[in-house]
């Protein structure tokens, strides 16, 4: 039995992760079972979601599956994108130079703040009164 050659990478924003599995094919992309555009409604996210495949010139040659969870859309189209540029790197190391230039595998660590005893949120005090 022949295996197919598959890519994997693991891509995480916010609070959202993303497991990718790129496979060589004819550009499909699925989001949790279900067609990309109808997963990622807005035509914002989808871009931002295929910046790796756009800049790689690999947009129709790889099919890809992606499960992601946690977070909103905006987060979760962030977490798919690292994870289909490190997937892209295990398909071809010489993709490297390109991603990295356009800042695509850098893991974005801005998350939410935790909120502060004595406060209401992680830096919103109660209003001040003086008298």
């Amino acid at each position: 039995m022949t295996q197919a050659v598959e890519y994997k990478g693991l891509g995480r924003r916010k609070s959202s992760v993303a497991r990718v599995i790129i496979r060589p094919g004819k550009g499909e992309f699925h989001i949790n079972k279900r067609p990309a555009r109808e997963y990622l409604t807005s035509d914002l996210y989808l871009k931002d979601a295929n910046q790796p495949f756009v800049l790689t010139e690999t947009f129709q040659k790889f099919d890809t599956f992606v499960n992601v969870k946690g977070g909103g859309l905006n987060g979760q189209a962030g977490a798919i994108r690292l994870g289909i540029a490190r997937a892209l790197l295990h398909a071809s190391p010489d993709y490297r130079t390109k991603l990295k230039a356009e800042g695509m595998l850098t893991r974005d660590a801005r998350i939410k703040e935790r909120k502060k005893p004595g406060l209401r949120a992680a830096r919103r005090a109660r209003q001040f009164s003086k008298r």
